[in-house]
């Protein structure tokens, strides 16, 4: 592995001008691609095997063009205070409304509040509902447009007017915050590496990264079926891991030129050896990514997927367009130690005074000398972090967690004040009476047992299709959406169902939003254990290669468990209990996504494994090269505690810049990410594992001798190219490559 990199390194040097046209044709391919690629259309979101996905399903085949997946919207009119929307005046305004409504060209059919008792009893307040016959993404703008001036008409006549649903959602915005982050992240490369020219070359090739995976994510998203969160998570990944790989192969090569070897052969070092590191730190990455297919959930998995390329592409960029760029900066690019004269270079240390120490190897001398006091501190912080994630209420976004000022939010509200907390969260249940010979009557069966259900506040007639072997029927829970009891609820709707389908062979079936997040957040609980034994197993193996020990890899999983947990913990201090949630821009609180742990789980561990990966493997280069093992821990931190640190630092400059995003899903994610890097960075991978590794001793890198004669060698100490004698020609470099 190290000697085929550095031959890619050296030869990326030479062949910069080659090197450099293939990326920036790539970026322009993609762009041309993005640009003529037409808009996306709809984003499915379904559940395979889940029962509100079966009921849908169902749905689709009995009621042939009800458009069960189109858009909808609820229009909500309340009168002034002290009096009534059935007055005349209201009414004329109302039924006006409807009537315009009514003439959309995309609409499939709108709901007169009188007509269809959609009154609340004290009569202040009533709703339309409007259902189109496309979806949300793919609803035309004209559409939104005519559904907002409707509204705005009925408040000029004197009427409180909000509008929820679906129809009004659009793409996700971010702040400001987001380009703040980039800018964080300059400023640590300047101070990192003293040098504008050095610092700017990751934030470069990060950014050419990120525009060829965004671009072909958007050139593929009507054909893949592809959301804009999954561009939004693209984007976040993209960025910070291609800064921090480009970091890490940059920073090796100034190390390089400090010892004192020409340009090219210290690219080619640095590829070899900090190279190694990158890749198998992104394919942790990668494999954690990927990995989330087996949730079983087909957004998630594109989302996975799409994030995991991006990933890909910032490695190759890393190991073929840096040293290009590097061939390119010349002197430019100076030894480690040195600065610009811009910031500070030039100047010579005083005759007689000896180099002090680094921060890192002063903080690895201190934690070598007091292991057990580190690594018990280090645990118990990290345990009570991790205490609130086991009140951890799993749920998923609807109008109700809408900050307030969003028109969503206030129908949402006035829906809830005018017809009860339930009311948002309508179940409908699905009857297939297909087998029966008596459907009507079993119709009538279901809706008189559902109603002898507690928390349950209406039940319409069954509404049949025209065949008649297929009804719904709309139940309205009594308690919000979000809540246990209306869990409870659905799961008692299904065990009625269980025993009409013993005694009529009639399926009945419970699917609508609510009960699609109900079985959304049970099947993530279910699938986290298998998903973790696969990521944790694939990259436990994975680092068994890399390390060539069986401690170590274990001590990695160990701390990412912890680091985790404590980032769920504090998941749910600020987005479910509402700590620090002003300072944050969390306008509502409530259930964290259910998304949220397995998808935490799959991200941080990639990421946690590149401060591994990296860290450790120069400390496994120092043992490997003669260091007894607590030497080679110091060695490790002086060499690796100040880029990782300035690494950890971008990367959760970059994931905090989407806190700022409009999109609660969005928000969470940025925040989720950058307090997990900090805890994984700071505390597990800068004082834990150092502390951990010098209570080992030689028995960190214990290996058994028929594993050892098992797996391969793949060099990522670089080994090989110390033990080589002569560096290969450029011919030898080039012929090399053409086999590989």
């Amino acid at each position: 592995m190290a000697t085929f990199l550095y031959r890619l390194g050296r030869f990326a040097f030479r062949r910069r001008h080659f090197v450099a046209l293939i990326w920036v044709a790539l970026l322009t391919l993609a762009g041309v691609g993005a640009a003529n690629a037409p808009a996306a259309g709809n984003t499915s979101f379904s559940i395979p095997g889940t029962e509100a996905q079966k009921a849908f399903d169902l749905l689709e085949q009995r009621f042939p063009g009800a458009s069960a997946d189109g858009a909808t919207a609820r229009v909500v009119f309340k009168a002034p205070a002290g009096e009534k929307i059935t007055d005349a005046g209201h009414k004329a305004a109302v039924e006006k409304t409807v009537g315009t409504l009514s003439d959309g060209s995309e609409v499939a059919s709108v709901a007169d509040p009188y007509t269809g008792k959609a009154v609340s009893k004290d009569g202040t307040i009533a709703y339309a509902s409007v259902k189109y016959d496309v979806s949300g993404m793919e609803l035309e703008d004209s559409s939104r447009d005519a559904l907002k001036e409707a509204a705005q008409d009925a408040r000029d006549a004197g009427l409180t007017v909000e509008v929820g649903g679906d129809a009004l959602s659009a793409a996700p915005e971010t702040g400001a915050t987001e380009v703040i982050g980039i800018g964080i992240a300059a400023v640590v490369l300047v101070i990192t590496f003293g040098s504008l020219l050095a610092a700017g070359l990751p934030l470069l090739t990060a950014l050419i990264g990120v525009g060829i995976g965004v671009s072909t994510i958007t050139a593929l998203a009507a054909t893949l079926d592809l959301g804009s969160t999954t561009s939004t998570l693209a984007t976040m990944i993209g960025l910070a891991v291609g800064i921090d790989y480009a970091l890490f192969i940059v920073s090796r090569y100034r190390a390089e030129l400090a010892e004192g070897r020409d340009r090219e052969e210290a690219v080619g070092r640095a590829v070899g050896t900090a190279g190694s590191a990158v890749v198998f730190a992104g394919l942790t990455v990668v494999i954690a990514l990927v990995g989330l297919s087996v949730v079983n959930i087909p957004m998630l998995t594109k989302m996975g997927v799409a994030a995991a390329g991006t990933v890909a592409i910032a490695v190759l960029i890393a190991l073929t367009m840096i040293p290009a760029l590097l061939g390119y900066a010349g002197r430019k690019v100076r030894p480690m130690g040195e600065k610009s004269k811009l910031l500070g270079g030039g100047r010579t240390r005083g005759a007689g005074r000896a180099a002090k120490p680094n921060l890192g190897t002063r903080w690895a001398s201190f934690v070598v000398r007091r292991p057990v006091a580190v690594l018990l501190l280090g645990v118990v912080g990290l345990g009570a972090a991790a205490v609130p994630a086991a009140s951890l209420e799993l749920g998923l976004p609807d109008d109700g967690s809408q900050p307030t000022s969003t028109t969503q939010r206030r129908a949402y509200d006035l829906l809830s004040e005018g017809f009860g907390p339930g009311f948002n969260g309508p179940l409908m249940v699905v009857v297939d009476a297909k087998g029966s010979t008596d459907p009507q009557a079993v119709f009538r069966d279901v809706g008189n047992e559902i109603k002898r259900l507690d928390d349950v506040v209406t039940v319409t007639p069954a509404a049949a299709n025209k065949a008649g072997d297929t009804a719904t029927i709309t139940v309205i829970p009594g308690s919000k959406p979000s809540s246990a009891t209306t869990e409870d609820l659905v799961h008692a709707i299904r065990d009625k169902g269980a025993d009409i389908k013993a005694d009529s062979d009639a399926s009945v079936l419970v699917t609508g939003s609510t009960a699609m997040n109900i079985d959304v957040s049970q099947k993530l609980n279910d699938a986290l254990v298998p998903y973790l034994a696969l990521v944790v197993g694939l990259a436990f193996l994975l680092l068994i290669v890399v390390f060539r020990s069986v401690l170590v890899p274990l001590k990695a999983a160990l701390g990412f468990l912890l680091s985790v947990m404590a980032a769920l913990g504090a998941v749910v201090v600020v987005f479910q209990w509402g700590w620090l949630s002003g300072l944050l821009g969390v306008e509502e609180t409530g259930p964290v996504m259910s998304m949220m742990p397995i998808f935490m789980v799959g991200v941080v561990f990639g990421l946690a494994m590149d401060y591994e990966v990296f860290l450790v493997t120069r400390m496994r280069e120092a043992y490997v090269h003669g260091e007894k093992p607590s030497q080679a821990v110091v060695t490790g931190f002086k060499h690796g505690a100040r880029v990782v640190t300035a690494a950890a630092v971008i990367m959760m400059a970059v994931f905090a810049g989407f806190i700022g995003s409009s999109e609660s899903m969005v928000k969470m994610i940025g925040f989720g990410l950058a307090i997990a890097v900090f805890f994984d960075a700071f505390l597990v991978r800068m004082a834990l594992v150092p502390a951990v590794l010098a209570l080992l001793g030689r028995h960190a890198w214990w290996l058994p001798k028929w594993l050892d004669r098992v797996l391969p060698n793949v060099d990522v100490e670089g080994e090989g190219l110390r033990t080589a004698s002569g560096a290969p020609s450029r011919d030898d470099d080039d012929k090399e490559l053409v086999r590989a």
